[in-house]
């Protein structure tokens, strides 16, 4: 490839724009000088848009973009602009809706065509070779002949999108009380159960970690031993799936199959990060070691494959290594045989080999069906045993693994991912205990400091350098809720400030006034056809109820009635969506369920401090907010509280009405709402 003429986006940070930095198409990443072209030539725009492990953005390059001929026709017709999606999820929004409102499935790679005002007219996902020729020179014809009637309909496009959904859903509804409105919560996902598998019934599968939380949660509310045996079922089957690398730990992005299975064998942050903090709540409530064992074994993926010297979290390995998928992760019988060399029948059956493969080319994934109790059984050895034989086992494994070539990583540190890893690493910190993981939660904060945030301004990605890209609101959003996880288990109050100054910026520069709810850009920003605001949760929970828990939560500590107000304006006005579609709206239910039931606040005071606020978070208490001091501190439900009798001394307060002081955790607990 370096023999090739690079093109312009040989000077962009993303590594997705980077890949394609030898293309002979004439590529510019989105810009002013790009959209001006456009005018001045008056010509279509093509904006394609993809991410670095996207499987089918890397053979529509390879079929399409890396060919002179089909480069050439995009050249002469268009203004072509690639666009990385992660870095740029204000432009993928806004396209992705349009597409989807002309009736195609949306996806990635995505291709959309666009006046030269930005008003997209026509697009798509994956075109093979011969389709993406004919629809270049139908597109090119179509703006030369039929002008008028295009524009017609990408105005009526562009006016569509200007419709927000907060406009469309937002509606003022009955005040539920949380006990029956998580009942009806529970019926709609309790339909939906896979009760062979585990998860919902559904293919391909998607772990969706927000549904589980909240299931948790409603376990926690109404004792329903049901809903915790689905989730811990769930939670169980996906450990022992091929989603989960058996020998390296992390989780790839979904299984293509109903087992968990075969994984689209990519993986990605902000999974990992959420799956931290549900396998940590599933430990807290059942102190099940093979649930310790995940989140070490994901921690120590994500230091060895993923953390950057500094600190920072990289974003995604993908999934195809020497133009294969999965090759890095599958294994021949010669590589298992010769990798495997004690316990080899019993390793065969732990992970269900079979001699003719389980998977394309004879190829073998790793995957359980029997739980651990069974192998213990069938063969006669202790858990002790077991453990140390696996050990040695993924050591060896991974040993040969590290080998191969790898797959590509996408080295940038996007804020939000990070912010979502901290989230992971204090939860998984919180029921373990290991030191480790909050430090590398503190060191991550440091190198969002370091390299991505200015003051309150803050930038949406790093690789080598900062990105001039500043932050959307789910960089503000997940940053504002990391500082809250990490005070909770340090007691720094400066990340009381910091958060506080980060919510007022975000409240200034995103909030609209006119409906309550945040737009994801901000207010400066205004080179898009439409400001959109993100509603809906989906594998990664939606910016404006990750806003509306941060409101609810720091205006709790900082006793800011203003700020609780305006998140239960939010939860209130989707809470009738939140009762049907809690697969949608599964953290807005968690946040409306906090809203409603409110937070029980524990203040923690004396010497002795930080080991009774361990003891008391390896529980799980999940509607707790904690804070704490040995001395003085700012915050105002701790005002007028002092240790007594020299000891550590523990309030339990709900709406600012505190019980009497008790000096231990038992105690304490009993009098948690």
């Amino acid at each position: 490839m370096t023999t090739k003429k690079s093109n312009r986006l040989i000077h962009a940070t993303s590594p997705y724009l980077l890949q394609h930095a030898y293309n002979p198409v004439d590529w510019h990443e989105w810009s002013t000088e790009a959209l001006e072209k456009a005018k001045q030539e008056d010509k279509p725009i093509l904006v394609s848009i993809g991410y670095s492990s996207c499987h089918w953005c890397h053979v529509m390059e390879r079929e399409s973009f890396e060919h002179d001929n089909i480069a050439a026709l995009m050249n002469e017709f268009f203004i072509c602009i690639k666009v990385d999606r992660e870095e740029r999820p204000d432009i993928d929004q806004v396209y992705m809706d349009a597409v989807q409102a002309l009736g195609v499935n949306g996806g990635w790679p995505l291709n959309v065509f666009l006046t030269p005002e930005q008003k997209p007219f026509f697009g798509g996902t994956y075109f093979s070779p011969a389709g993406w020729v004919q629809i270049l020179q139908n597109i090119n014809k179509a703006f030369q002949v039929n002008r008028t009637q295009l524009e017609e309909s990408a105005e009526d496009l562009r006016l569509h999108l200007l419709r927000s959904d907060v406009e469309r859903y937002k509606q003022q509804t009955d005040d539920v009380p949380v006990a029956p409105l998580f009942e009806t919560i529970y019926q709609h996902l309790e339909s939906r159960f896979d009760r062979e598998w585990g998860g919902l019934d559904k293919t391909p599968k998607f772990i969706m970690p927000s549904v589980w939380l909240l299931l948790l949660r409603y376990y926690y509310v109404s004792k329903n031993d049901a809903a915790l045996h689905h989730v811990l079922f769930t939670l169980k089957k996906i450990a022992m799936g091929g989603i989960y690398d058996q020998v390296g730990g992390g989780f790839a992005r979904y299984s293509v199959d109903n087992r968990w299975f075969a994984p689209h064998f990519e993986k990605m942050l902000y999974d990992n990060a959420q799956l931290l903090s549900l396998y940590a709540e599933a430990y807290a409530i059942t102190k099940d070691e093979e649930f310790k064992v995940i989140l070490q074994e994901t921690f120590q993926w994500l230091e060895r494959e993923m953390t950057h010297d500094e600190g920072g979290f990289y974003s995604a390995l993908d999934a195809d290594s020497e133009g294969e998928e999965g090759k890095y992760y599958v294994w021949t019988q010669h590589e298992w045989n010769s990798s495997v060399t004690k316990d080899g029948d019993l390793l065969a059956n732990y992970f269900c080999l079979e001699e003719k493969g389980n998977w394309e080319h004879g190829n073998k994934i790793l995957w359980r069906t029997k739980p651990n109790q069974q192998i213990l059984t069938e063969n006669n050895i202790s858990a002790a045993s077991l453990e140390d034989i696996l050990r040695q086992a993924k050591q060896a494994l991974l040993n040969v693994r590290n080998k191969r070539t790898k797959p590509g990583l996408d080295d940038k540190v996007i804020t939000s991912w990070n912010a979502m890893m901290i989230s992971g690493l204090v939860d998984a910190y919180r029921s373990t205990g290991a030191e480790e993981l909050l430090n590398a939660a503190l060191k991550n904060l440091q190198f969002l400091e370091n390299k991505l945030i200015d003051q309150v301004t803050v930038y949406r990605s790093f690789k080598g350098k900062r990105s001039t890209t500043q932050g959307f609101l789910d960089d503000y959003a997940y940053l504002i809720q990391a500082c809250l996880r990490l005070y909770q288990v340090t007691f720094q109050e400066d990340l009381i400030s910091r958060a506080e100054k980060l919510l007022v910026y975000t409240l200034e520069n995103f909030y609209d006034t006119t409906d309550g709810f945040f737009f994801y850009t901000a207010i400066n920003e205004a080179t898009l056809i439409a400001r959109k605001k993100e509603i809906f949760d989906n594998v990664i929970p939606s910016s404006n109820s990750v806003m509306a828990q941060n409101l609810f939560h720091l205006g709790t500590l900082l006793d800011r009635e203003d700020w609780k107000l305006k998140a239960t304006v939010m939860v209130n006005s989707l809470a009738h969506l939140i009762r049907t579609e809690p697969n949608y709206m599964s953290n807005w239910a968690i946040v409306l369920s906090e809203v409603k039931k409110g937070m029980t606040e524990v203040v923690v005071l004396g010497a002795g401090q930080h080991a009774i606020n361990r003891s008391f978070q390896q529980r799980y208490h999940p509607y707790i907010l904690f804070m704490g001091t040995e001395s003085n501190s700012a915050l105002p439900l701790m005002q007028g509280k002092s240790v007594l009798d020299n000891r550590p001394t523990i309030f339990v307060c709900h709406n600012k009405t505190c019980q009497r002081p008790v000096h231990t955790v038992v105690e304490a607990e009993k009098m948690v709402l």
